[in-house]
């Protein structure tokens, strides 16, 4: 099969040219070489390896003896100020003998004369302040005059959130700006003597009190029991109007009976009914409304006009509590909300002292205008219950005052006799500030014309 040959074996591989089984000459000679290499290339290194060490030690050592001869200058030149400050004090000590050595006694009393010129000169800058200090109580007399509460001095020259109006929405306002800026200050200018209040209680829940006195505490029971101020928070919470600028983290201040009566839109500033300018970065003008009134009563005199209330404020709820207790009839006109709701609240105590309360409106049934009819019907059933005179469809063509009573003469002939009457025929948005601001004003529905935002201008929110 193989031809008859037989395969040659192949030679063993070697890593050398050399013999087999052992190291070769030029391996040796490589080795040699290599090994050569290293000892002198680690002569070469250790060489300046050392002159470098020994020139180091020798900076070392020099730097050591400059400093000891340095420390040594000191120490001699310290020496030397010694043994002059110790030479000085001898001649001192001639100097002071020669004072010393003198008798005493001439000398004292030619040296207490010259004590004397200075007192002349103390006595007189007392006489020269007195009278400047006699000319400021004169300018304080003068602002409290203007004044008997919180002088102008006293305002805050700057706010930088200025509200204007002491009602629910400034509150809110300033509760949800203080939650965004702890450190913000908040400045309240309101009309009214009081803090912020709520308003829905002076219709409802006070008059279902059980304390005498709640005219005075303004004390009510909530819907869970509870008792609590109408007041939103407690006097505690804000900050004085003088500590308004110094307050290091923030506060809400009020300004209460004061208005602003003029507003410079361009110049960031308010002007209050007692001159006193207030500059701002960020204005809120929340005045909300006043109570509307009707024309015939208006042109019925000062008799029916005395005999008249606008339900709206804390004065006008005690002042109708006090009315209240010294009449026999009270007529309610309006059918909305706050007319109904005075209506129960003043038919809860005609059970009690026999007061004849009557209501009249121009609409079929309470609050005939917001709700639907079969609620409205619902609603003056419980107004009747509540022992309410109710008149429907009462459109009043006029009032006069005769024998000691109110006449209110209706379209449809029907006359109704009474001692008081209370308007509650809606609001009139407070727009005084239009003018003055440059503020547009709905021709609609009177109220300040705003965007998206309710930004009447720049930096002006209503």
């Amino acid at each position: 099969l193989n031809n008859g040959r037989r395969p040659a074996p192949v030679p063993v591989a070697h890593m050398s040219t050399g013999p087999a089984g052992g190291v070769s000459g030029e391996t040796k000679l490589y080795v040699l070489l290599f090994g050569a290499a290293c000892v002198a290339g680690g002569a070469v290194l250790w060489k300046p390896l050392k002159q470098k060490r020994s020139m180091s030690r020798d900076q070392n050592l020099k730097q050591l003896r400059q400093k000891h001869h340095h420390q040594l200058r000191q120490k001699h030149h310290h020496q030397q100020l010694s043994l002059q400050l110790k030479s000085r004090p001898v001649k001192q000590q001639n100097c002071l003998q020669v004072p010393a050595s003198q008798p005493s006694p001439p000398e004292l009393t030619e040296q207490v004369p010259p004590s004397p010129p200075s007192p002349p000169e103390l006595t007189e800058p007392p006489h020269a302040p007195p009278p400047e200090l006699t000319e400021p109580p004169h300018v304080e007399s003068v602002e409290s005059a203007v004044d008997p509460g919180l002088s102008p001095a006293k305002f805050p020259s700057h706010a930088p959130y200025l509200l204007i109006g002491g009602g629910t929405a400034s509150f809110a306002a300033a509760r949800s700006i203080r939650a965004r800026d702890p450190g913000a200050r908040v400045l309240i200018v309101t009309e009214e003597p009081d803090l912020p209040y709520m308003r829905p209680p002076l219709s409802k829940e006070l008059w279902f009190s059980d304390d005498p006195t709640v005219t005075d505490t303004l004390r009510f029971k909530q819907w869970n029991g509870k008792e609590r101020s109408i007041y939103f928070q407690p006097p505690s919470f804000y900050i004085g109007p003088e500590a308004f600028d110094s307050a290091e983290n923030g506060g809400v201040a009020v300004l209460t009976g004061r208005k602003v009566v003029h507003m410079d839109v361009r110049g960031n500033k308010v002007q209050l009914d007692d001159d006193t300018e207030i500059s701002y970065d960020k204005c809120l003008i929340a005045t909300g409304g006043v109570p509307r009134n009707l024309q015939v009563i208006e042109r019925a005199g000062e008799e029916v006009m005395k005999r008249t209330t606008l339900f709206r404020k804390i004065e006008d709820f005690k002042a109708l509590d006090k009315v209240s207790r010294n009449i026999t009839s009270v007529t309610i006109i309006g059918g909305g909300f706050l007319g109904s709701e005075l209506a129960c609240a003043l038919g809860r105590r005609s059970a009690e002292s026999g007061l004849e309360v009557i209501q009249m409106y121009p609409e079929r049934g309470n609050m005939g205008k917001v709700l639907p009819e079969y609620l409205s019907n619902w609603t003056t059933a419980k107004v009747k219950k509540e022992g309410v005179k109710v008149i429907t469809e009462a459109l009043v063509k006029a009032v006069t005052y005769k024998d000691d009573k109110i006449e209110i003469q209706l379209k449809d002939g029907r006359v109704v006799k009474t001692d008081h009457i209370v308007a509650a025929v809606g609001l009139e948005p407070s727009v005084d500030l239009a003018k003055s601001a440059g503020l547009e004003v709905d021709s609609d529905f009177g109220g300040y014309r705003v965007n998206a935002e309710l930004q009447a201008r720049s930096n002006i929110w209503v």
